[in-house]
């Protein structure tokens, strides 16, 4: 039986790809990278360093790839890929895999994650697909890359946000850790303009926990106010149809309705009203 890719994550897919297939080189023009990888965005500084890296050792691990064709899809090492061409190879060393798509897929978006070359926003894309297209729970998840689950759900949590924020966290404008605290608000206009605060004034995460702290208190105490507005409301018009004082307890989730009557016969005329 077939065991699949993410068995033992990242540590044992590699090694298992260079058994399948010999190193050899490829024309550094053959290669392509895949579409569906989760990263999206390359450090600029980052590919220049690895280039010079590559100038000086050469590419020490090869590239994993699939052949379509003439060509090469790029499975893993797509930041290799480009650092080469950048330091001028012609050639680089590869090893050809021969996995579906599903597979490519898994491997690109696991080892994307181990490595961290992921942004938090890619990183938080790669779990949802994972969970959506592979059906995959956060406990699942978490094994395989090697974190806990409390980390891939507040990973996820970014996904809440506010395009506008997404594009603060992705720019490097606020943090993930901003953004953790930024996604505990509901109304997507306030996270906008809390990230826009944070980057104005340079605040730190501490200093926008205490914001959100706030704003949330100030919201439950409105969302009291409104509900005394409300159940007052109420009593005034059951009073008017009984005819009589009507008194709302209201608790968390539940309460209670009391009606006053002072006599058999007030009695029996709020039970006409009721029909009973």
């Amino acid at each position: 039986m077939k065991k699949s890719v993410l068995g033992k994550g990242l540590g044992a897919l590699i090694p298992d790809a260079e058994k399948d297939g010999a190193v050899f080189e490829v024309d550094i023009t053959k290669l392509f990278p895949n579409e569906e990888q989760p990263r999206k965005r390359f450090d600029d500084e980052k590919i220049n360093s690895l280039a010079e890296s590559i100038k000086a050792h050469g590419i020490i691990q090869p590239i994993i790839v699939k052949k379509e064709g003439d060509f090469y899809k790029i499975i893993a090492g797509e930041r290799r890929w480009r650092a080469a061409k950048i330091a001028g190879l012609k050639k680089v060393p590869v090893v050809e895999k021969d996995l579906t798509d599903r597979e490519i897929m898994e491997i690109s978006l696991i080892e994307n994650i181990q490595r961290e070359d992921l942004t938090p926003i890619e990183e938080a894309m790669a779990y949802k697909k994972l969970m959506e297209e592979f059906n995959l729970t956060q406990e699942e998840i978490a094994e395989r890359v090697g974190k806990s689950r409390s980390a891939i759900a507040n990973s996820l949590r970014l996904l809440n946000l506010d395009e506008r924020v997404i594009e603060y966290i992705n720019n490097g404008d606020i943090s993930e850790g901003h953004g953790k605290i930024i996604a505990s608000i509901e109304d997507k206009e306030v996270q906008y303009q809390l990230a826009k605060k944070i980057v104005e004034e340079g605040l730190n995460v501490r200093q926008t926990e205490k914001i959100v702290r706030e704003l949330n208190s100030k919201k439950q105490k409105k969302e009291t106010k409104n509900n005394n507005v409300y159940y007052k409301d109420v009593e005034e018009k059951l009073q008017m149809f009984f005819g009589t004082k009507v008194k709302i307890n209201s608790g968390k989730n539940k309460g209670k309705i009391e009606i006053e009557y002072y006599s058999e016969d007030d009695l029996q005329r709020i039970l006409e009203l009721l029909n009973i």
